[in-house]
C-alpha cells in the first residue's frame, strides 16, 4: 500500500515484512514498519483499533519482495486501511515483484481489511498472494480492488490469489490474472468486457449460519456485481466497473446490504 511518487531510476529492489498484532481492549503489542510500509495508529470510530498503512517509498517495484502481516488475537477488533492507492511499477531489469498479505483472526475477534486500490501500471509485473486463517467464531470483512493501468495507459500484469481457511478448513481459494501474459480472454466479454476495474468483497460472519440471524441470498447489485453465499458461513461479492469510483460504490452498496441483513 504505497503512495504514487516518482521512482528513482537507481532504486534497488527491497525485501521487507511489516507486522501488526492487535490485542483485546485496543492494544497493539506489535506495530512494526518495514520497507515501504509505514504503519500508523490512527483515530477510529466504533469498537475498532485502527491502523493506517502509509507509503514510505514507491512500491511494489519490479524485483521487490514485500509482505504485510496482521494478527488479531482472541477478542480483539482491528481495522486496517491505507492512506493512498498502491501503484505497481516496472523495475529497471524487468523482474516481477511479489506482495504477500498474511492475516489471522482469533476466536471472537474481528478484522476489517479495507485498503485502497491496487493500480497495475503499464510494464509492471506483480504476483500478489493473500492468505487468511480464521477461528470458527472470527469475523472478517476483506476488500480487494484492482485498477488495470493508470489513466489512458495499458495495464501491467497481475496475478492475484486469495486463500481463506476457517477452522482449519478451506473456505475460498481463487486466483485471477490480468494483463500481458495472463490467460487468453481475461479482457473479453466473458470476463471484464472492457472494464478497467475489478474487485471483490468477502464477508465472514458466524451469524450467516443461523437461520434466525442474517441469511445471505444470491442477488445482483447494479449491472456488474453479484453477491453470492459461500459455505462457511460467508458471502462473496464480485464486481467489475469502468473505473475505481464505480467499483467502490458497488462494493460499498454490497457491504451495506450485508450489514443490514438484506
Amino acid at each position: 500500500m504505497s503512495l504514487a511518487v516518482p521512482v528513482a531510476p537507481d532504486r534497488r529492489s527491497v525485501t521487507a515484512t511489516a507486522r501488526i498484532v492487535a490485542g483485546p481492549g485496543g492494544s497493539l503489542p506489535v506495530l512494526e514498519s518495514a520497507g515501504p510500509f509505514a504503519l500508523r495508529r490512527t483515530r477510529a470510530t466504533g469498537p475498532y483499533t485502527r491502523v493506517t498503512v502509509v507509503g514510505a517509498m514507491s512500491a511494489p517495484l519490479g524485483g521487490d519482495r514485500l509482505a504485510l502481516e496482521a494478527q488479531v488475537d482472541d477478542g480483539a477488533r482491528l481495522l486496517v486501511d491505507s492512506a493512498a492507492a498502491t501503484v505497481a511499477l516496472p523495475g529497471a531489469d524487468g523482474a516481477p515483484a511479489s506482495y504477500d498479505v498474511r492475516l489471522s483472526v482469533g476466536a471472537d475477534a474481528e478484522l476489517r481489511w479495507l485498503p485502497e486500490q491496487l493500480v497495475c501500471a503499464a510494464g509492471s509485473a506483480l504476483r500478489m498472494r493473500t492468505t487468511v486463517e480464521l477461528a470458527p467464531t472470527a469475523r472478517l470483512v476483506l476488500r480487494e480492488e484492482q485498477v488495470l493501468g493508470r489513466h489512458a495507459e495499458e495495464p501491467g500484469t497481475l496475478v492475484s490469489r486469495l486463500t481463506v481457511r476457517r477452522a482449519g478448513r478451506p473456505l475460498l481459494d481463487q486466483e485471477i490474472g490480468h494483463g500481458p501474459g495472463a490467460p487468453g480472454g481475461w479482457d473479453g466479454p466473458a470476463v471484464l468486457a472492457g472494464h478497467r476495474a475489478t474487485g471483490q468483497l468477502l464477508v465472514v460472519d458466524p451469524d450467516f449460519a443461523d437461520n434466525t440471524g442474517k441469511p445471505v441470498e444470491t442477488r445482483l447489485i447494479g449491472d456488474h456485481a453479484v453477491l453470492a453465499p459461500l459455505a462457511g458461513p460467508a458471502a462473496l461479492v464480485t464486481a467489475v466497473a469502468p473505473d475505481a469510483l464505480a467499483l467502490r460504490r458497488a462494493l460499498d452498496e454490497a457491504l451495506d446490504l450485508l450489514a443490514d441483513g438484506r
